[in-house]
């Protein structure tokens, strides 16, 4: 137990304090012959305040050394885990739900249902991250201030209790016929070309030399790093600072890069493969296709207006366009879209049908018809189209029409068709742009009547836009990440501050001819030793490195 807060040097500490701020006796009823605890120079610590308020108990909870290697431990886990099967953002045009179970079974069917598979978006992850952060911070504070204070109000004259009980203690006579100040600045100038920063009193009878202070500050510089460095990992949670998206992209296609105001086209896709000639004995004879080169040709647009619109089509400004390689990626203000992959979709990108009577051939006009977000309605001649439903892979299930997917695998629109002959509120007319599906659905058979006054068709090939690959390009944003390069090369520059210097003290005090002398460092006792041992030499006292860890007798 702490004895009392004032010392007999007459200096009032604060509770908790357990070496004197002012002379560094020891307050605390220890083992004399025990080596000083000098973590902080004694000084008190937020974390060990009496009767702490529910504040104060959760700064000790978050300032606990052990807790925050327990929260490291347990993230360290959570992330091991979340790499056992791949996680969710990796994914393809695939299912979550039935990827797990059919390719990992039961267990990756568990693995799914725990939320692991997106283990490192999860709230949980998160938290830990957040945690671990806060406990930096605490951990940081709690000792970085008691530490600074320590620091900068050094005092030359320490009791002898604090200089003996130090790992590395002097105890002896001054050499004969010395004079105490002399002798001092002898020991002074040996010291200082050991590179030590001397500072004696006026009587020069007490002495402080320090060397490398700097590098106590090296964990908590260390610490900024990691704190700068988890904030960017945690920035990559606010919605436009970070993207890694896989995305299909049709020949032709324009689509929207989610949670941006940014649109991209594939205008072409390019793939150039090996020859016979070119490829090695083993490949020409599994008579394999070998890619050699694929390209897209993007461009890159900026929405202006009617971004969020459903009803108007989005303003598009052109900002870029590049040929998309194999890491040589399209690249615009930290938006960068890589080529991943290719597929081989041959899918109608858009037709041009004419509208016509299929009685007397006469032909209304002809609009385009995209198989991606056609309008609501088309103006063909007298008539109007207005688009009552789009179905991009049309099937029938229990005599209802739906679609199976998303890609115009077999489109089928509903129109319902105002104009001459037709009734005031329109008929409605189903129409599919292939012409197998024409035959297989029964197009002219559902559209009864109407079929023998209006017709929908496409007169040759020069009104059909095909695709024939889909380009899969990935997608990134990362806007936090000069902030985790910022905070990783801060936390080596404070791990190469706390690994290459030590922090060396030595104290020295001259009382009617007897000299007493402590030094301390926080790593490599051997060379603080060897140093002191050299400054007493100098000076005319003879000591071994070894000895001093006896106080200066001989062992």
């Amino acid at each position: 137990m702490i004895q009392n807060t004032k010392c007999e040097c007459g200096h009032q500490n604060p509770v908790g304090t357990v070496l004197c701020e002012a002379c560094g006796k020891p307050l605390l009823d220890e083992d004399p012959n025990l080596p000083l605890e000098m973590r902080y120079d004694g000084m008190a610590r937020r974390s060990q305040k009496a009767d702490p308020t529910w504040i104060d108990q959760v700064w000790n909870f978050f300032s606990s050394v052990k807790i925050a290697v327990y929260l490291i431990i347990i993230t360290l886990v959570a992330s091991a885990v979340g790499t056992i099967y791949p996680q969710e953002n990796t994914f393809l045009n695939m299912e979550p739900s039935a990827f797990y179970q059919d390719n990992y079974g039961t267990l990756g069917h568990i693995y799914y249902l725990l939320g692991l598979s997106h283990t490192f978006n999860s709230w949980w992850f998160i938290t830990l991250l957040f945690m671990i952060g806060t406990s930096l911070v605490v951990c940081s504070l709690d000792r970085v201030l008691p530490l600074y204070r320590a620091l900068t109000k050094q005092q030359l004259r320490k009791h002898p209790n604090f200089l003996l009980r130090q790992k590395v203690s002097y105890l002896g006579d001054l050499p004969a016929d010395s004079d105490p100040k002399a002798w001092t600045s002898q020991i002074a100038a040996a010291l200082k070309k050991k590179n030590y920063r001397v500072h004696i009193d006026s009587e020069g009878t007490a002495m402080l030399a320090e060397k490398y202070r700097f590098s106590r500050w090296g964990p908590y510089i260390n610490h900024i790093g990691l704190i700068i460095f988890l904030l960017g990992v945690l920035m990559r949670s606010i919605p436009g600072w970070h993207m890694d998206q896989y995305m299909g992209f049709l020949e032709g296609e324009t689509k929207q890069i989610p949670h941006t105001s940014y649109y991209l086209k594939n205008e072409k896709f390019t793939l150039e493969v090996y020859t016979q000639d070119e490829m090695s004995k083993d490949f020409q004879k599994k008579g394999q296709m070998v890619p050699k080169k694929y390209e897209t040709q993007a461009v890159l647009y900026h929405c202006t207006a009617n971004c969020d619109n459903p009803v108007g089509d989005p303003v598009l400004e052109e900002v870029t366009k590049a040929n998309i390689l194999v890491n040589q990626p399209l690249d615009y203000k930290g938006l960068k879209a890589y080529q991943f992959d290719y597929k081989p979709t041959p899918l109608l990108i858009s037709v041009t049908p004419s509208l016509r009577n299929p009685q007397t051939g006469e032909v209304y006009g002809s609009f385009e018809l995209p198989m991606s977000h056609p309008k609501d309605s088309y103006q063909v001649g007298a008539y109007t189209l207005k688009l009552k439903g789009f179905l991009p892979e049309f099937a029938l299930e229990n005599g209802q029409p739906i679609t199976k997917s998303n890609e115009p695998k077999a489109p089928a629109f509903i129109f319902s068709i105002i104009g001459p002959g037709l009734a005031a509120n329109g008929e409605p007319y189903l129409y599919f742009p292939r012409q197998i599906d024409k035959v297989n659905f029964r197009q002219d058979d559902i559209n009864g009547a109407i079929s023998k006054k209006l017709e929908l068709s496409v007169g040759s090939m020069d009104g059909v836009k095909f695709a024939e690959y889909t380009s899969y390009l990935n997608i990134r944003v990362d806007k936090a990440m000069p902030y985790i390069w910022v905070g990783a090369a801060i936390s080596m520059i404070g791990l190469i501050m706390g690994f290459y210097w030590q922090h060396r003290r030595v104290w020295l005090r001259i009382d009617d001819s007897k000299v007493t002398l402590g030094a301390h460092t926080n790593k490599n006792w051997f060379g603080v030793r060897n140093e002191v041992a050299y400054a007493l030499t100098k000076s005319g006292v003879a000591v071994t490195p070894k000895s001093l860890d006896t106080g200066g007798k001989p062992e």
